[in-house]
């Protein structure tokens, strides 16, 4: 189950967060706002899950490989905006 998770995570991040959000209380806690979750879900929807995985499951501790990771989404997301501009071209 979670290896099906961590595929439906990286091929449709929206969904896993829409299916999370409203089937559990995994983002119950995780941010002061509800802006922050709604931009996520927009813009950055790989790196918003990679950051509630940190602020849940490891408590906010930010160690290097954390941090190595949320660089890794964060590319992850931003290549999926330049995938528009080059089949444009």
């Amino acid at each position: 189950m979670p290896c099906m998770l961590a595929a439906i995570a990286l091929l449709f991040p929206r969904v896993l967060i829409a299916i999370l959000w409203f089937f559990t209380s995994w983002f119950n806690g995780v941010f002061d706002t509800i802006l922050w979750p709604i931009l996520g879900f927009l813009f950055m929807p790989v790196t918003m899950l990679w950051y509630s995985v940190v602020m849940k499951h490891y408590t906010g501790d930010w160690s290097v490989s954390n941090i190595i990771i949320m660089v890794i989404a964060v590319v992850i997301d931003m290549g999926s905006w330049g995938g528009g501009y080059k089949s444009r071209r």
